[in-house]
């Protein structure tokens, strides 16, 4: 693949860039810019989405005739980078997971018919989603399987009983995307279906408290007592709901990479800022070479991580699935986040420690990358299967 960006893709980066540096990171400090899950604050989103949508960076991911920018995964994948130099960025271009992946889904299920109802809300702002899977022990995590919420047919209806935790972005969510068990099927045991936050007998019994940042909504536990969903509120067949899973978290777990190098290249900045500045026995401390080994070994890393990323972009855009790079991308990423922030922590001591900077808050978020979309752990029993399977062709250079 050629990795040079077209001229399209490189205008958009360079005005989100522009965007961020002006709107976004001064104001990262501010009290007001803050709510209290330590997430951008309403007022201050929706201004700065309206100044979003007035440039055209809004929606990056979504058709034109949606009112999106049609960019490219690899496309995405250069801006996604850019926007989430601050933590606040991707909400604001209407970027940010969950309803970045769950409207790339809609986009590839619903029929047009469906899409001003359930998709195009999503698509202007006007509303919010969530993915409702993961269930506490003994339900479903990783494996999907284990899916214990069921769905059962009545006539021209669903009856779904069940309960999901750990459900991003479910508090304040219009519309839900959810995954239950249909049949005993071993291969087809599970359905996907949408349905609205006020249908009866949904409730959402709390927001979990978790050990970093929130995303707008939260990480929710919710539940289902005889919610009734009509059949026409079914995506895909009956027994397509693991397909449909896969079908969203490739591209959405590819995204969150996007933006994790965006996190892990600010990380860098703000180091880089202070170790030029910074003496120590008689010399800056870019000058010392144990420092000049932690930066460039942190630096490495995430150009592995984007070389990952990009390349399983590349190839999702050539309608493969690229599972196998994927999931290369998302360990490779998780892990160079990580480091990327302690490795800035560090070298600003009680500075990187404190509340004086937001690697405190991003130290905290990284924590949970090698969790969310499938354990690293997970994604490393994918690829020993794929090299079981291809041998010497794991490592070929064709599709």
């Amino acid at each position: 693949m050629d990795f040079t960006l077209s001229n399209e893709i490189e205008a958009v980066r360079e005005k989100i860039h522009q965007f961020v540096e002006s709107h976004v990171i001064p104001r990262e400090s501010d009290n007001q810019f803050i709510n209290e899950h330590e997430m951008i604050s309403e007022p201050v989103l929706e201004s700065l989405r309206a100044k979003a949508k007035d440039q055209g960076l809004w929606a990056l991911q979504m058709p034109r005739s949606l009112g999106g920018r049609g960019l490219s995964t690899v496309g995405m994948a250069a801006c996604y980078e850019e926007m989430a130099r601050s933590p606040f960025g991707p909400v604001i271009f209407n970027c940010a997971a969950p309803d970045d992946g769950n409207m790339m889904i809609l986009n590839k299920v619903l029929p047009e018919t469906m899409k001003p109802v359930w998709l195009q809300p999503l698509v202007d702002g006007l509303s919010r989603s969530a993915f409702a899977m993961t269930e506490p022990m003994p339900g479903s995590g990783s494996d999907p399987s284990a899916m214990l919420t069921k769905a059962e047919r009545q006539g021209d209806s669903w009856i779904v009983n069940g309960r999901k935790h750990f459900i991003t972005g479910a508090e304040g969510a219009g519309i839900f995307i959810l995954i239950a068990r249909t049949s005993d099927d071993s291969r087809r045991c599970l359905t996907a279906f949408l349905h609205r936050a006020d249908d009866k007998g949904f409730s959402i019994d709390r927001r979990i408290p978790i050990m970093g940042p929130e995303e707008h909504g939260g990480h929710c536990e919710i539940s289902y007592t005889n919610v009734e969903i009509p059949e026409d509120q079914r995506l895909l067949e009956v027994g397509d709901g693991l397909k449909l899973t896969q079908m969203r978290l490739g591209v959405a777990r590819l995204t969150h990479c996007m933006r994790w190098l965006g996190l892990s290249k600010r990380a860098m900045e703000i180091a880089s800022d202070y170790i030029k500045e910074r003496e120590s026995f008689g010399e800056k401390l870019i000058d010392h070479e144990g420092v000049q080994w932690m930066m460039g070994e942190a630096a490495m890393g995430i150009q592995v991580g984007r070389l990952l990323t990009m390349h399983a972009a590349w190839k999702l855009d050539q309608d493969d699935f690229a599972r196998k790079e994927v999931s290369m991308a998302k360990i490779q990423v998780a892990d160079i986040l990580h480091k990327s922030v302690d490795t800035a922590i560090q070298l600003l001591g009680a500075r990187g420690y404190s509340r004086d900077t937001i690697l405190e808050w991003m130290y905290r978020y990284a924590r949970q990358a090698r969790l969310v979309d499938g354990a690293s752990e997970v994604h490393k029993m994918v690829l020993a299967r794929f090299h079981r399977d291809e041998g010497q062709d794991f490592w070929s250079w064709g599709m």
